[in-house]
């Protein structure tokens, strides 16, 4: 079957390619792209190798090379060597250092009358209670304090 993308580099980038792969100094991912790249150039100077024999070469599927390939026709070579932005926004913690303080004091604190200890719900809902955050889940209450315990060297 007929390659949909054709990988045909040019002298500059062939070179650029061999410098990431014999310098060593790069991001796994990057030496393991450049030496595919390497390996499916079908230009005048490249092997042209078949991409089952790049997969079993280079640890990678069939179907990551025909992904990595048609990038780097579309968008450039280069571009395989940079990681994407990340398309999700970065979601602050609902918990900063002084929220985290008071939920730690809180845990620490007296369970409420009728309990024997403080649940993540009730901590969760006392927390909204004093206003300290306007809505939290026991989830996040949960990752807090399990963060807090792992910075303090606890198990």
């Amino acid at each position: 079957m007929a390659k949909k993308y054709v990988l045909k580099l040019d002298a500059h980038e062939r070179m650029e390619f061999e410098r990431v792969v014999s310098k060593g100094k790069a991001a796994a991912r990057k030496i393991q792209r450049a030496r595919a790249l390497l390996m499916c150039d079908q230009g005048p100077e490249g092997p042209g190798w078949t991409d089952e024999r790049i997969a079993e070469a280079y640890g990678c599927t069939t179907r990551c090379l025909e992904k990595w390939r048609k990038q780097a026709v579309e968008l450039g070579p280069f571009s395989l060597m940079e990681r994407k932005a990340s398309l999700q926004p970065f979601i602050s913690s609902k918990l900063d250092g002084e929220k985290e303080a008071r939920l730690v004091a809180l845990a620490c604190s007296q369970p409420p009358a009728g309990r024997a200890r403080w649940t993540l719900r009730l901590l969760a809902d006392r927390l909204v209670e004093l206003e300290v955050v306007d809505a939290i889940s026991h989830e996040t209450v949960r990752r807090a304090l399990k963060k807090i315990a792992l910075s303090r060297g606890a198990r």
